[in-house]
């Protein structure tokens, strides 16, 4: 009897006690497999018949374990697993086994909990199980949970045979903790090894092409999901079409969008986001109106795609519309995302009065991050009266190092040199350091990342004088460096000096040199890029006549003949 509703499963078990069935028949663990495992099973009733079981095997415990680990309070498989090791009841409680312990480092991992973790790995290495795969494979994916890629590489290093899940650990753990370059190396090697990776393993090293924007790696990857046949699985459509859309290539990913065949949620938000970033707004909001034609509802992150491409046009009555619409239509209650939106909106356009009327309405508690962006566009818009006053009002968290930055930019940006330096000294005082600005760029399949004045790379003096040859070419064409951009105390020659080596100047200089004539370069950048970076891309392009095409925190900037499509809105 094939069990598929709790009905059918309360007669077989009806059934089987009528009979006298003992835990270990048949019919007894189709039963309770189908309570604890199956989405229309009752977890409830799998832990009645567990209770009720004279002399349960660990076959029992494990699958409840296994339950408990998806639900909301993963806790009850901690609670199992511990009367399983303490065995008070010998000759019914079972001890762990190695079927036990996956599930026991998943559990940990989903609780962050690195204590208990450790002690599961200790024991498990005590056990003598500290070689089974299986095993170890949760534990790469414990430790990448924990933030801690030195024991998850220990782990992965040790391991005498490693399959797909293997190396998918790996890589996804290098993705989620900011290492993406490493992981596409890790990648290769995976290639070269002889392992063919699975849909999982596509999914996330398309994610790192994303981060890294690493083109030529996702091609590669994509000619593996043809010659493997995932091209219809809907979670690697999804991923390639984000991958082609962060890579600058949005032609590329509505190739592949049009191609998916059962478009979900998934697919249609990343397309409608990856034309926002674009700055194709009119084409953003057009799918959206497609998606809901074709009977698929908007969620959360489909509303911030969309309110990012009003944000990014500068259309303000429209934004309006679909965050009223969040609510009234598709039931979708605002997030702080979706109100940074709107906030950023307001401030990018200068109506500064406005965006703080709108975070100061809010039925939710706005953050920092909003404050920050109303006082970043006061910076930008000059209104250092208003940034002053919003600053003292903003409970500054000692651990957050944006606002510390944010308010010795403004006190730089007014001459008011001693309180930027008191600032720094607080920022010191705690510990706080600011994450710099770096830009990767891909050639020949390799990423090369890119920090302020780095001159840690191996070409480092070719790459400066080829920039002090880019910058005597430009000055020709009117280029001259915005020096209110740097906001150090310190002569003009320094300042213009300082500006030459923003990461992104880097990047592109080296990207002209390793680069074939007339071929587009393709930069990504971490934070918002400057006027100046701006206005000497705008120039580049004009006088090498190459199309620069620049990812930044917010959206792409496709540089063409002195042009940029975001047409200086950003």
């Amino acid at each position: 009897m094939e069990v598929t509703t709790m009905s059918e499963a309360m007669q077989l078990h009806a059934q089987a006690l009528k009979s006298g069935a003992q835990p270990h028949h048949q019919n007894y663990s189709k039963l309770f497999t189908f309570c604890a495992l199956s989405p229309s099973g009752d977890l409830n009733y799998a832990r009645l018949i567990l209770n009720c079981l004279s002399s349960p095997n660990s076959y029992y415990w494990n699958t409840m374990i296994r339950a408990y680990c998806e639900t909301s309070n993963p806790n009850h498989s901690i609670s199992l697993f511990l009367a399983m090791h303490m065995n008070q009841n010998p000759g019914i409680t079972p001890k762990p086994d190695k079927f036990t312990y996956p599930f026991v480092v998943k559990v940990c991992g989903r609780l962050r909990d690195t204590q208990l973790g450790k002690q599961a790995h200790c024991l498990i290495c005590k056990l003598g199980f500290g070689s089974d795969r299986y095993i170890c494979n949760s534990l790469i994916h414990m430790y990448a949970k924990f933030n801690d890629l030195g024991c998850a590489s220990k782990v992965f290093d040790k391991m005498p045979e490693r399959d797909v899940v293997t190396w998918t650990s790996m890589i996804d753990g290098l993705v989620d903790n900011g290492r993406a370059i490493e992981a596409i190396k890790l990648f290769k090697e995976m290639i070269e090894s002889g392992v063919e990776p699975n849909d999982a393993t596509i999914v996330s090293i398309l994610r790192a092409c994303a981060e890294t924007g690493a083109l030529e790696v996702g091609r590669r990857t994509h000619r593996i999901v043809e010659e493997q046949g995932l091209s219809s699985r809907t979670n690697v459509g999804t991923a390639l079409i984000d991958m082609y859309s962060k890579c600058g290539c949005i032609d590329s990913a509505r190739k592949v969008f049009d191609e998916v065949f059962d478009k979900d949620v998934c697919s249609w938000t990343a397309m409608i986001h990856g034309l926002a970033s674009h700055g194709m707004s009119r084409e953003a909001i057009s799918s959206f109106e497609e998606m809901k034609n074709s009977g698929v509802m908007p969620d959360e992150r489909t509303m911030t795609a969309v309110l990012a491409a009003c944000r990014n046009a500068g259309w303000v009555t429209e934004a309006y519309l679909y965050f009223r619409d969040m609510r009234e239509k598709y039931g979708i209650k605002p997030n702080l995302q979706h109100h940074g939106c709107m906030v950023d909106l307001h401030a990018r356009s200068g109506k500064l009065q406005e965006a703080e009327n709108f975070i100061r309405k809010m039925l939710i508690q706005p953050d920092a991050v909003l404050w920050r962006t109303v006082i970043w566009a006061c910076k930008i818009h000059g209104d250092t009266n208003r940034a002053e006053r919003l600053i003292k009002e903003i409970n500054i968290d000692f651990d957050d190092c944006g606002s510390y930055v944010l308010l010795s930019n403004i006190y730089a940006s007014a001459g008011k040199w001693h309180d930027k330096a008191i600032c720094r000294e607080t920022m010191n005082k705690h510990g706080l350091v600011k994450p710099p600005g770096s830009s990767k760029i891909e050639i020949d399949g390799s990423v090369h990342e890119f920090t302020a004045g780095d001159s840690s790379h191996i070409e480092a003096p070719t790459i400066f004088a080829k920039l002090e040859e880019i910058c005597k070419s430009l000055r020709g064409e009117g280029y001259e460096p915005e020096l209110s951009e740097v906001l150090l105390e310190v002569d003009d020659d320094e300042k213009a000096f300082q500006l030459l080596h923003h990461s992104e100047k880097l990047a592109v200089a080296f990207g002209l040199m390793k680069t074939k004539p007339g071929s587009p370069i393709r930069i990504v950048k971490n934070l918002r890029s400057c006027e100046d970076c701006h206005s000497f891309m705008k120039l580049i392009s004009k006088a090498y006549e190459r199309e620069i095409v620049v990812r930044d925190r917010i959206r792409f900037h496709h540089f063409r003949n002195g042009d940029c499509s975001c047409g200086d809105y950003w």
